[in-house]
């Protein structure tokens, strides 16, 4: 009998794909171990560095509010207020009333 040497069996052929599988398989395994164990190793280098880091500074305070423009001219107003209540020209409800629009 003849044995044909260009063409392999169909035994050879389902072996040779079983290996060839197989090695895929078993390199695809080490690769995705290693791409974990470098990402599992790059997230604690982060962690160790966030660590380190001292904690960022608080925002800055508000100003505090500027004084009304016209705060001299309210402390005269109020001292006209005043020197009219005390010399009877106004009651003291229209004291009051007068100082409240001036505060308000």
């Amino acid at each position: 009998m003849r044995r044909r040497v260009g063409r392999p069996g169909l035994v050879g052929t389902a072996a040779r794909t079983a290996v060839i599988a197989g090695t895929a398989t078993a390199v695809s395994g080490n690769v995705q171990r290693r791409q974990m164990s470098r990402a599992q190793q790059a997230a604690s280098e982060q962690q160790q560095q966030q660590a380190a880091m001292p904690p960022p500074p608080p925002p800055p305070a508000a100003p505090a509010p500027a004084p009304a423009a016209g705060t001299d001219d309210m402390i005269a107003q109020l001292q006209k207020l005043g020197q009219l209540h005390q010399q009877g020209i106004l009651t003291d409800e229209e004291f009051a009333a007068q100082k409240a629009k001036l505060l308000a």
